[in-house]
């Protein structure tokens, strides 16, 4: 039933609410880039600060559909309909065509193949089809975008204002409704 969720979200343009694979919510050391074409250069997923042997969980409720080596790193990928994530380098506690919950331990992490040396760190990734998307709008982050404040017009935002109260409490020069 889960995964009938997740499937339909993604179907109508709303991303699931997943898990971190590593708790606790550890640090990005690297974040996703995704190439400009598809053979590109880029950085499809993002690197998460760990330690060797620490717990990996699938993000998303699914169905394990690919456990082994991968240029010599050991990679789980998990199935969730329309979408996979993908979890490197990790040993793998889980088998091809196990069904998984959002939170259960498919791996540990492991430090042959990081390309965080000489720390250890999870390489996360989620794709749809052959599109890369960015695995941190499963745990609610998104990337900040800041318009400039003459640009608010131009999309219909409100005027943005800022009163003497505004500087003296250190809000920021924003739009909002203080």
């Amino acid at each position: 039933m889960r995964l009938l969720i997740a499937a339909l979200a993604l179907a109508v343009g709303v991303d699931p609410t997943g898990v971190w694979p590593l708790l606790p919510a550890p640090e990005v050391v690297r974040a996703f880039d995704p190439p400009a074409e598809p053979w590109g250069p880029g950085h499809r997923g993002v690197d998460l600060d760990g330690r060797v042997g620490q717990p990996v969980r699938s993000a998303l409720p699914g169905r394990v559909v690919f456990v082994g080596r991968i240029a010599g790193r050991g990679v789980v990928v998990v199935s969730h309909g329309s979408t996979r994530t993908t979890y490197e380098p990790i040993t793998a506690r889980v088998e091809k065509g196990d069904v998984v919950s959002a939170g259960t331990t498919i791996g540990a992490l492991d430090l042959a193949g990081s390309h965080c040396l000489p720390r250890a760190c999870l390489h996360w990734g989620w794709i749809e089809g052959d599109t890369y998307l960015d695995p941190l709008r499963l745990v609610g982050l998104r990337p900040i975008r800041l318009l400039p404040l003459w640009q608010s017009a131009i999309i219909g935002l409100p005027k943005p204002r800022v009163t003497l109260a505004d500087v003296l409490a250190g809000r920021p020069a924003a739009v909002g409704p203080w």
